[in-house]
């Protein structure tokens, strides 16, 4: 298990309606917008926290994709696993990236944690059915702790910069097989992972979901530090210091999930989860065994935060 530090981040609404629907954004807890620069008086003297946002500074940002689970109608699994459009392998790739999300109806909160979780610089642009709901996750996110936290990691993944390795990094993040990028191999990791190599070679990896399915092995189910149960939908980050764990959990499924089940490895003491659109809820069935502990949150909507007091 290796730490890295990690700071918050909140997205930035790009907002292409008239200046009449301030009352609309105030009400919906919206503090700031970006505009085009045309328009940044008015917005203004509406009372508005504005960034001027030119349309080529717009444009070029990377496009990220819908964040949800996808349909895909014609490609067979013979798992059936659902197919999940997340992120979070490209926000860890390009920390320092500018990116955009262009929203369809009811993804504006999934999108919006998920900036929250990778710390992206990233600006929103959203159906205005769904301002009420963008605002809420904001609001939610703002009741969170602020403080740097280090990161989790089981392994690491030597960076290429290759399709191949990014879609390699796509599956680990999706299984929650916890990786450090790095330029070189790591004596801190018992695993190292560098496409292309004897090891890891180029046509194996042509297969992600399967190599994956070897990483897993390699690093043991006993050793990883985190692990869910029962859910192909919902996507983990992993932060800890000398006093807690903290995850950071996305639900990309967008239905209320019940009774999902965590395990942590290393010694904790009960915490509690704190749920959007829930708010603080107890762990259920807390079990300490075998060198972990696991527990339940008996509900969980698009996103939650899970905080274990380290147990001496």
């Amino acid at each position: 298990m290796k730490l890295f530090f990690y700071l918050i981040s909140l997205p930035l609404l790009y907002w292409s309606q008239g200046v009449e629907t301030a009352p609309q954004l105030k009400a919906a807890g919206i503090e700031q917008i970006a505009v085009a620069p045309e328009n940044v008086e008015a917005w203004r003297n509406a009372g508005m926290k504005v960034v001027a946002m030119p349309k080529n500074e717009l444009e070029g940002r990377e496009r990220l994709l819908i964040p949800g689970v996808a349909r895909r109608v014609n490609v067979a699994s013979p798992t059936q696993a659902p197919w999940v459009d997340a992120n979070g392998w490209r926000l860890l790739r390009k920390s320092g990236g500018q990116y955009l999300y262009d929203l369809p109806t009811g993804r504006a909160a999934i999108a919006t944690a998920e900036t929250f979780v990778y710390n992206a610089d990233a600006v929103v642009k959203i159906d205005p059915a769904d301002l009420a709901a963008f605002g809420k996750m904001l609001a939610f996110l703002r009741t969170l702790p602020a403080d740097e936290m280090p990161t989790v990691a089981d392994m690491a993944l030597i960076e290429d910069g290759t399709t191949t390795t990014g879609e390699v990094m796509n599956l680990l993040t999706r299984r929650n097989l916890l990786f450090r990028l790095e330029a070189q191999p790591s004596t801190r990791y018992a695993l190292n992972v560098k496409i292309g190599t004897r090891e890891y070679p180029l046509d194996e990896a042509a297969d992600p979901s399967s190599l994956a399915r070897k990483i897993r092995r390699q690093i043991g189910d006993e050793n990883r530090s985190l692990r869910i149960y029962g859910s192909e939908v919902v996507i983990a980050r992993m932060f800890s210091d000398s006093t807690k764990t903290r995850l950071h959990l996305l639900n990309y499924g967008g239905r209320e999930l019940e009774g999902l089940r965590i395990r942590v490895r290393g010694k904790f003491a009960k915490g509690e989860a704190n749920v959007f659109g829930l708010g603080r809820t107890a762990l259920e069935d807390f079990l300490v065994a075998d060198g972990g502990v696991e527990f339940t949150i008996p509900k969980m909507s698009l996103f939650a935060m899970v905080e274990l007091p380290v147990s001496k």
